[in-house]
């Protein structure tokens, strides 16, 4: 039986409010985005199921702070929902190819929109329900983390951020999702968050993500946004605070 797929969108909060934006309930899994309501359309994240058995996910984060950022996220948007479909429901598809052809897409959106080269790291990734595999591209964002019951590892960058290049290409890879895993990608702003001239690093989010108990989706990356307020003293001001967290149930 296939299992519920929905996304739950809470209303606008106030600046500096936590926001819990999307929320997919999968076989088996769960997959969210926490967010703090500041923000300056600089980020944007998406999910999309686009098969009986997989579910397409996004954070892309635009860092430049040029004029014309607002146009990319709804361009990027339009481009996730409308080519991830297409390209992911072809016969005998390959899901390493799908994610290349569609990161490409999305590159070339990023493009047309801007008028110039925008430097834009992105995650995307396929959930694939059925054997719990993430396939994933990895474009010149802050690393993913994915804990298991012994670890927490690094997913590093696979290609060059979108955005910069018209025939880049990234390289798509694979990951087996055992029962209690979770992956966790943060956006810049939550690593460049800043204490006292500190700044709260990729380290601190793993140790975090480490010591947290296992939970759903939803509560690691409130768990992470909390731990960056603690740090900061103030929600983080930044337009790229976003938590995308996906966990397998145990």
């Amino acid at each position: 039986m296939l299992a519920s797929f929905h996304l739950h969108r809470r209303k606008s909060q106030p600046h500096g409010e936590l926001v819990e934006s999307d929320l997919a309930q999968l076989r088996d899994a769960s997959l969210a985005a926490v967010y703090y309501a500041r923000r300056r359309d600089r980020d944007f994240h998406d999910f999309l199921r686009v098969g009986p058995n997989q579910v397409l996910f996004a954070l892309l984060e635009c860092i430049d702070g040029k004029k014309g950022n607002q146009k990319i996220a709804p361009a990027v948007r339009t481009t996730f929902r409308q080519v991830g479909p297409q390209v992911f429901a072809k016969q005998d598809i390959n899901l390493a190819d799908a994610m290349i052809e569609l990161c490409l897409q999305l590159n070339r959106t990023i493009l047309e929109t801007a008028d110039e080269t925008r430097s834009c790291p992105a995650f995307v990734g396929c959930y694939e329900e059925t054997l719990s595999t993430l396939w994933y591209v990895n474009a010149g964002h802050t690393a993913a983390l994915v804990r298991d019951p012994t670890s927490v590892t690094e997913l590093a960058a696979t290609g060059l951020p979108l955005g910069l290049f018209s025939h880049a290409t990234c390289d798509a890879s694979a990951l087996a999702m055992q029962p209690g895993a979770a992956l966790l990608v943060v956006s810049r702003g939550i690593v460049e968050a800043k204490s006292r001239g500190t700044e709260s690093g990729l380290e601190t989010v793993k140790n975090e993500f480490r010591q947290m108990a296992m939970s759903n989706a939803s509560e690691i990356g409130v768990s992470i946004l909390a731990r960056v307020r603690e740090f900061v003293g103030a929600p983080p001001n930044s337009g790229n605070v976003t938590a995308l967290a996906l966990a397998r149930s145990a």
